[in-house]
């Protein structure tokens, strides 16, 4: 108890202070200071706390992924799994006022492998060691799982005149080399990730090699690539149409491997096989690739490979020249991951699950079509052709690199499997960063968080 004595004091001298104005600010001000810094420097630190975890959670990531990559090649045991992932772990995150414990790794085997990286660690605290929090903690795992698991991507790529304006064929090469590269690293063994590019202008190039192939309509090239003979001096023409004498047509072996876009519903059979993946068969014809003889025929396509050598030399040969029509590059795209005509689609083995991905990057608008001269109507089948692959499970990224003032795309944009997943780049260079970014999410695929 305290005295009375002590206590009237007390009130004397409450009383005096709150009669003193001045003191009385002074006195309010020194209390909210402390409040105030508290509230304002813990958000700093509360930021750093989030910064720093989602740094942790990104070095973890990429220690589960390297982990498993390595551990089927050399790493078998616990403690050579520990050691490399602390390795792996120290190069991927250096924040010097971040303390962790060693990093911790965890394998179950069975019909998949699954392997755990997981730490915990503390942050020192700045601001909020006035309210008496010296350290924030911060933890974070991550889970690679394989064996069950693999990838398919078919790559198609504008390959067009415009390409070449703006460093965009440059960055293209540069970024699709940069990818593979990923594509690659993610693989634990050959089968594991499949790849398919599909170079594409007005035409697509399927090969001048396979002229024999039954897959092939050569009707109208017939007719546009012969030798007239004995029609008199007005009747020599340069087509079958315009020859009145004999007209020979030329040996397909000197086909340049270009053709155009199959049958349709407007064209001489209905089927809209320019828009899904039906294997082409002599029994329906509108199924059939016809020939041209195009001057600006692109790279030959090549279908699903792990054969990263033959990619990237691909892609290195890859010029600028023609006009635009995704439309056949996405058919051929899809059929390139499903099999029929010129490619064999590698066997899907049962114990395994696949994820099937269409990446479309094009830095133009339509202009030419077999069938159709507007860009209205060309895009109509698009639009057409990425409904029946999203359909179908395939996954599906656009890209529109548009370094002029070309309107954004709805077309590409509505055609990605998601928003998140169309990407509308306004400088070449940022190819090189995007293709990066689709190429992490791919490698993440089978990476469970």
């Amino acid at each position: 108890m305290w005295p009375k004595r002590s206590l009237r004091s007390l009130g004397r001298i409450w009383k005096d202070f709150v009669r003193n104005e001045g003191g009385n600010f002074a006195f309010v001000l020194a209390l909210s200071v402390v409040p105030v810094t508290v509230a304002a420097g813990g958000a700093v630190d509360y930021y750093r706390q989030t910064l720093d975890r989602t740094l942790l959670q990104s070095a973890l990531d990429t220690t589960a992924l390297i982990l498993a990559k390595e551990y089927s090649a050399s790493i078998t045991t616990s403690n050579g799994l520990t050691q490399r992932g602390q390795a792996v772990f120290d190069q991927n995150y250096r924040q010097s006022d971040v303390t962790t414990d060693p990093v911790k790794v965890t394998l179950t085997s069975g019909s998949t492998q699954t392997l755990t990286v997981s730490t915990a660690g503390s942050l020192k605290a700045s601001f909020l060691k006035i309210a008496g929090i010296s350290e924030l903690k911060i933890d974070a795992a991550s889970t690679a799982t394989w064996g069950n698991s693999r990838l398919r991507v078919a790559l198609v790529l504008d390959n067009t005149g415009s390409m070449a304006q703006s460093g965009k064929m440059t960055a293209l090469k540069s970024a699709t080399t940069k990818l593979l590269t990923q594509l690659k690293a993610s693989a634990n063994t050959d089968g594991d990730v499949y790849v398919s590019i599909i170079p594409f202008v007005k035409d697509v190039n399927l090969g001048a090699a396979n002229y024999a192939a039954a897959w092939i309509d050569w009707t109208e090239w017939e007719a546009k690539n012969g030798t007239c003979t004995g029609g008199g001096r007005w009747g020599n023409g340069s087509t079958k149409s315009t020859c009145t004498g004999t007209w020979t047509p030329k040996a397909h072996s000197t086909w340049n491997g270009c053709v155009v876009d199959r049958g349709n519903s407007t064209g001489p059979a209905s089927g809209n096989y320019d828009t899904n993946a039906t294997a082409p068969t002599t029994a329906i014809p509108a199924t059939l690739y016809a020939a041209e003889q195009y001057s600006s025929c692109p790279q030959a396509a090549m279908g699903l490979t792990y054969d990263w050598t033959a990619l990237n030399t691909l892609v290195t040969n890859m010029v600028s020249s023609g006009n635009t029509n995704q439309g056949i590059g996405l058919q051929v795209g899809w059929l390139s991951l499903v099999g029929g005509g010129p490619f064999k689609m590698p066997a899907k083995d049962p114990n395994y699950t696949y994820q099937d991905v269409v990446i479309l990057l094009t830095d133009g608008l339509n202009t030419e079509n077999r069938w159709y001269s507007s860009q209205s109507s060309i895009d109509a089948r698009e639009k057409l052709t990425c409904t029946n692959i999203k359909a179908s499970g395939v996954d599906v990224y656009t890209v529109q690199v548009n370094t002029g003032s070309d309107p954004t795309s709805t077309l590409l944009r509505d055609c990605a499997s998601s928003t998140s997943k169309f990407f509308l780049l306004k400088s070449a260079n940022d190819m090189v960063s995007t293709f990066e970014t689709i190429g992490t999410q791919l490698s993440r695929l089978r990476l469970a968080k």
